[in-house]
């Protein structure tokens, strides 16, 4: 556990997440400079009843992708998405990304990248246990390593236990950073946000409270 750190919350299937990629890639050369480890936690946007989409709720999430192509023009692939019976549980894709940490960190940012873009850019069913493991293995996992991982009862869980640390934080949207020194946590952002706006206030921070 790092007593200084960023902690980025999300969910890989959020379209604001997806928005705030490449605010988060700007972020983590920041703090890699700066030497401030940036971990991720899962939220877990849409599970259970909430997944299962009527005509209605998919216009309605389609239109809510358009607004986030509008404002943070990054690229999504309209034709095809959410076809009929897809159902929107983004649960094995976070407790994929869960997985990911645990085995190595140093690849889980890569490896929610390409979570992202499959599902936005390239319409691929990121719900389907197959997906993710192919998509852990571009990323450089061992792939029957994951799949143990995977599968295991108990990661399914520590995922339950990590939605649940989240919602204890009050957390209420995605994406959110949040700046942890010692036992104190400070809001960076709740929601999209660009880099412009961001990086003065987490300068501020660094300086203030980053051991490098």
């Amino acid at each position: 556990m790092h007593s200084t750190q960023l902690i980025y919350i999300l969910d890989p299937m959020c379209s604001w997440c997806w928005g705030f990629e490449p605010t988060l890639q700007q972020i983590l050369k920041q703090a890699q400079a700066a030497g401030v480890h940036v971990t991720l936690r899962v939220g877990g946007l849409r599970t259970g009843q909430q997944a299962v989409l009527d005509d209605a709720k998919r216009a309605y999430i389609l239109q809510h992708w358009r607004t986030v192509a509008q404002v943070t023009e990054q690229p999504f692939e309209f034709a095809n998405a959410l076809p009929a019976g897809f159902l929107y549980d983004t649960e094995p894709a976070c407790r994929a990304l869960l997985v990911a940490r645990e085995l190595d960190h140093s690849r889980v940012f890569d490896f929610l990248q390409r979570l992202q873009q499959a599902f936005y850019q390239e319409n691929i069913d990121i719900t389907q246990a197959q997906t993710l493991r192919e998509l852990a293995g571009q990323a450089g996992y061992n792939t029957q390593a994951f799949c143990r991982a995977f599968d295991a009862p108990q990661t399914r869980l520590d995922t339950e236990a990590e939605f649940a640390w989240v919602s204890r934080l009050a957390v209420r949207g995605f994406p959110t950073l949040l700046a942890q020194h010692q036992q104190q946590y400070a809001l960076i952002t709740n929601g999209y946000q660009p880099y412009s706006t961001l990086e003065p206030l987490l300068s501020r921070w660094i300086v203030t409270n980053a051991t490098i």
